[in-house]
């Protein structure tokens, strides 16, 4: 516990360091480009175009899904898939591909993972607003669900942090992780409930999807951006769930990272 609370001091410590690290990744990642930053909306928008042709109008016949149309209903759960799936991958080598620099700065290194995940948020929250937009043409206006939203925000955020200690560490020492990394995100993309329902699926099956947590934020994000329920309400269970897996992830992340950080260096 006390690796978990000295990671949290150094983050509350080196907040507002956080926010210029964090903006000057989303700059520097994008100067090169005529379109900047627009370049991280555009290509969430072009997948999404084709997941909505190939899975809404090839495979399902343009069916809706519970009554919403594919297409809003699509949007509502992939849209924090493409903050969730990039933020795993670039904060699980956050560290050993910056550490030729970090290891001349003085700053804690705990916030690495922290402010390139935050890089990639502001992104996050430019799709969300244009997927409202796009479903609100469909008719889904936002309802007072709405409100829930900023929990599922700062929950996944939480998360993906928690996470990015562990991978980050690990991939620090042992490069092989990363490629680790990146198959598990692959396998998760399909076996959550992004892209099809698990309706048809036999119970148990269902209930053993349900302990990956990104079931529940894409459930919790379609809950509230569709104007469905209180999602962390009236699943409370999972919710603990969701919340005990937060707190091992941080605090096993955090034990990781204090034991390893000194000899980061070492493992160039």
């Amino acid at each position: 516990m006390r690796s978990s609370f000295q990671i949290i001091k150094e983050h509350l410590n080196n907040f507002y360091l956080i926010i210029r690290l964090s903006i000057f990744e989303l700059k520097s990642n994008n100067n090169s480009h005529y379109l900047g930053v627009l370049w991280e909306v555009i290509n969430p928008l072009i997948l999404i175009s084709i997941y909505w042709f190939v899975f809404g109008f090839g495979i399902r016949g343009n069916q809706s899904v519970g009554g919403v149309k594919y297409l809003p209903w699509l949007l509502s759960g992939i849209t924090v898939w493409f903050f969730i799936s990039p933020a795993i991958v670039q904060g699980s080598k956050s560290i050993y591909s910056r550490i030729n620099i970090i290891s001349k700065m003085n700053f804690s290194m705990s916030v690495i993972p922290t402010y390139v995940i935050t890089s990639m948020f502001y992104q996050h929250l430019i799709l969300t607003v244009i997927s409202m937009v796009i479903m609100s043409l469909y008719g889904y206006l936002p309802t007072l669900y709405i409100l829930q939203l900023p929990y599922f925000m700062l929950t996944t955020l939480i998360l993906l942090i928690s996470i990015s200690l562990i991978t980050s560490t690990l991939s620090t020492i042992i490069r092989d992780v990363q490629m680790v990394v990146q198959s598990i995100v692959r396998v998760l993309f399909y076996i959550t409930p992004i892209l099809w329902t698990v309706e048809k699926l036999p119970y148990p099956i269902r209930m053993l999807m349900k302990l990956n947590p990104f079931y529940y934020i894409v459930e919790g994000y379609r809950s509230a951006l569709l104007g469905e329920n209180w999602y962390f309400i009236d699943h409370k269970v999972y919710t603990l769930y969701f919340w005990v897996l937060i707190l091992v992830s941080l605090l096993i992340g955090s034990i990781l990272h204090v034991k390893f950080r000194k000899r980061f260096v070492d493992y160039l």
